[in-house]
């Protein structure tokens, strides 16, 4: 890497578009203990994951949330991945905190704060959903849940959005109560996990359609069933109503039963979230990062009439790119890379550099070995103006299907390097990596679109 840098967050990475600039800042994993206080809530099951063995944790939307639970020297994250993929494994996820809108006016609310249609949702149905901020920033993403209908709840990812969602009611006129509900889910994720659920309530699974709601019970506790998660592989989500006063009686049966198909208590599995292109908030965008910069453009609609907040900005970005033109300096894109296999969460936003000048152009912002593609991908930024010189394909979700015969040097630790203080190249890649059980919407589109032209 450059040695002669006048301040050291790189500023040969073009981050002029970013009133933060991300901290670039190769530190490393500090090697420090996460202490544990009442400053930060425990959910309703950490104490239910401890006792399974979680001995790694980070924070998540003020909560802790599990890493790692079976230990290097019995397989460790390798073997929470194979049962992700061949078994089943069982995840707790009551970090996705449940923000409800509830009353008359529920929908209206709803769909002038997220991009999507909000009146195409069903009752008993969810949809994935952003909300953005006047200059089209991402300020969360989550599943959008509408278990009746004047009532939605937000499992959202790792940001503030009960505040901001209170902040927009005032001056206006929406008969709405938000609020924060003692619901907390977790998620059941694998290729045995519709056994896992058919053994658990009094329904087939084929009564849960892909983003559909069930009300069941499991053990005499009331509980919301949906088929959606952050795999990539068959899942489903289990909200826990009153989760404060019921964890336990839910967690435990539920472990049990997928400890009888051969899973157990993993993390979340960031690896193969990769893999199905399932972007994570914080790392791979934030509240400065547009929806046309990571493969989500298609939650800006061409056919909603209503106003949202940012609809103006993002119709304008949205024209500009049909034009030819790209507004921001870099581009989300998918890399596959050499290198050591990379089995532990990323500390730093890895470097990337122009394979051709050796100068720093870009960043990872979530990388893992895949054992399924024996490689190791990730997501990263990389320069607009590069794929622009590629390709004549836009630069919207589009991007993600073509095929780009373009190579980055990606400036990993030594641990996974192949020479120490040597770059590993990357070639970018289509994404997602991997097919997923249940694919996006884009995914969707992507596929209706092939079968049209076969036909």
């Amino acid at each position: 890497m450059a040695g002669d840098q006048h301040h050291p967050n790189y500023p040969s990475v073009d981050q002029s578009d970013r009133t933060i600039p991300r901290n670039l800042r190769q530190s490393g994993d500090a090697d420090i203990d996460l202490v544990i206080s009442n400053r930060v809530r425990k959910s309703p099951f950490w104490h239910l994951s401890v006792e399974e063995g979680c001995h790694e944790a980070t924070v998540y939307n003020h909560m802790y949330h599990p890493r790692a639970y079976i230990d290097p020297e019995d397989g460790g994250a390798k073997a929470e991945y194979d049962l992700l993929v061949n078994d089943v494994a069982l995840w707790d996820v009551a970090v996705e905190r449940q923000i409800r809108v509830k009353g008359p006016d529920a929908e209206a609310f709803v769909n002038r704060v997220i991009t999507r249609d909000a009146t195409d949702i069903e009752t008993k149905r969810g949809k994935y959903a952003i909300c953005c901020n006047q200059d089209g920033g991402i300020l969360n993403d989550f599943v959008l849940l509408r278990p009746e209908d004047d009532e939605f709840w937000f499992s959202i990812a790792d940001s503030d959005l009960l505040q901001w969602l209170q902040g927009v009611t005032v001056g206006n006129d929406f008969d709405v109560e938000i609020d924060e509900i003692d619901v907390s889910p977790m998620q059941v994720q694998g290729p045995k996990s519709p056994d896992v659920i058919e053994s658990l309530i009094d329904a087939a699974v084929e009564d849960v359609p892909y983003y559909g709601l069930l009300e069941a019970t499991i053990n005499d506790v009331p509980v919301l069933v949906s088929q959606t998660g952050f795999s990539g592989e068959a899942g489903f989500e289990i909200y826990v109503r009153e989760a404060t006063t019921n964890a336990e009686a839910v967690w435990n049966p539920v472990l049990e039963m997928v400890k009888r198909h051969g899973g157990a208590a993993t993390p979340v599995n960031g690896r193969r979230r990769i893999a199905a292109g399932i972007l994570s908030l914080g790392q791979d965008m934030d509240l400065e990062t547009s929806p046309f910069q990571v493969n989500l453009g298609y939650q800006v609609p061409d056919d909603k009439s209503a106003d949202y907040v940012g609809k103006a900005e993002l119709e304008r970005q949205k024209e500009r790119i049909k034009d030819g033109a790209f507004p921001f300096t870099h581009k989300l894109v998918g890399l596959k890379m050499a290198g050591e296999p990379i089995l532990e969460w990323a500390s730093d936003f890895w470097l990337i550099s122009d394979p051709e000048t050796g100068e720093e152009c870009g960043y990872l912002t979530s990388a893992g070995w895949n054992p399924d593609l024996e490689a190791n991908i990730g997501l990263g930024f990389v320069p607009a103006a590069k794929l622009q010189a590629e390709t004549d394909t836009p630069l919207d979700d589009s991007i993600y299907d073509a095929d780009l015969d373009l190579e980055f040097a990606v400036h990993l630790p030594d641990e996974y390097a192949e020479e120490p203080d040597e770059p590993v190249y990357a070639t970018v890649a289509k994404v997602p990596f991997k097919e997923s059980a249940n694919p996006s919407a884009r995914e969707q589109a992507k596929i209706h679109a092939e079968d049209d032209t076969e036909e």
